[in-house]
């Protein structure tokens, strides 16, 4: 575990320096906003982009870790969603906190740092989970938020939900680098060393832009970020490991692969989410904060047990 500890610490150490960055208002909200912004629209899709185009759908689509994956995930969710009721919660406040529970950093912080400490092979399931995530998840807290809100479902909430996805630069450009890659369609050198130079940004501007971004957010309601924190950092990875190691068995090393996916800590955009609908920000940010802080054991911790020897 030591040397597997030794390895994510400079992973983590970027997030810190971009928490000092933003602690110090050395970099300001709005050039913080702007890194994540150069990130998520040009580094980090160049990067899925050249991965995906040199994968087969075979490499992404696993049915039996697909299964895993979301039965797993779908098990936390309707925990988080289950103890939300049980607090009277409303709908949409119960929905922001499920999402909190079990989705992750995968796009910033498990894309770069999953494939260098486990190995190139590892894109195709962190991809997956990533898609899992978007597709699934990020569709439902806005059918679920929305529908609240109207007091029904409508048919609207699907145009939101479709456009929201054909938005997404990182959920396009794993489908059309799987395009690409289908119809074998040769990159140019030039393009292909243009991929190269821009995704290499990606992990770490991805990661200095987490950490500065975290200094922006607040610690309130403990209580609440160490109960969501507890649920993505220790049943998240524990569920999802039972569903792709015991009821849909999958290939040993892909399974180690989706756990610890499913042990990185609350994903940036439950944030983004919250502050949109103006539904629970401040929980949903002292849950990034903390889960973030404690992962640094934690997400070293799970890669020493999973990982093949």
């Amino acid at each position: 575990m030591i040397e597997i500890f030794f390895k994510t610490v400079p992973f983590f150490a970027l997030i810190g320096l971009g928490y000092w960055a933003g602690y110090t208002r050395f970099f300001t909200e709005e050039a913080t906003a702007y890194l994540t912004k150069f990130v998520f629209y040009f580094a980090l899709t160049a990067m899925l982009f050249r991965f995906s185009a040199n994968l087969s759908l075979e490499d992404v689509w696993d049915p039996n870790l697909v299964a895993g994956y979301l039965a797993g995930t779908m098990a936390v969710y309707l925990i988080a969603t289950l103890v939300g009721y049980l607090r009277k919660l409303d709908i949409a406040t119960t929905a922001v906190e499920a999402q909190c529970a079990a989705i992750g950093n995968v796009g910033f912080l498990g894309v770069p740092m999953l494939t260098l400490l486990l190995g190139e092979a590892a894109i195709g399931p962190v991809m997956m989970a990533l898609a899992v995530d978007l597709i699934v998840f990020s569709s439902l807290i806005v059918i679920l938020i929305t529908g609240s809100r109207d007091g029904r479902l409508q048919l609207g909430i699907l145009r939101t939900v479709g456009l929201g996805l054909v938005k997404n630069p990182m959920i396009m450009a794993i489908v059309l680098g799987l395009m690409w890659s289908f119809f074998d369609i040769p990159i140019p050198a030039p393009a292909n060393e243009f991929l190269a130079i821009l995704g290499a940004a990606a992990t770490p501007g991805a990661l200095f832009a987490i950490g500065a971004s975290l200094a922006t957010k607040s610690a309130e309601r403990l209580h609440i970020a160490g109960w969501l924190t507890f649920c993505k950092l220790g049943l998240h990875p524990l569920f999802v490991a039972i569903g792709v190691l015991y009821l849909f068995p999958a290939d040993p090393y892909f399974a180690a692969v989706i756990i610890a996916a499913a042990a990185l800590p609350v994903a940036g955009n439950v944030y983004i989410l919250a502050q949109h609908y103006g539904v629970a920000p401040h929980r949903v940010s002292a849950a990034i904060l903390v889960s973030t802080a404690v992962s640094i054991l934690t997400v070293s911790g799970i890669i020493a047990v999973v990982a093949p020897t």
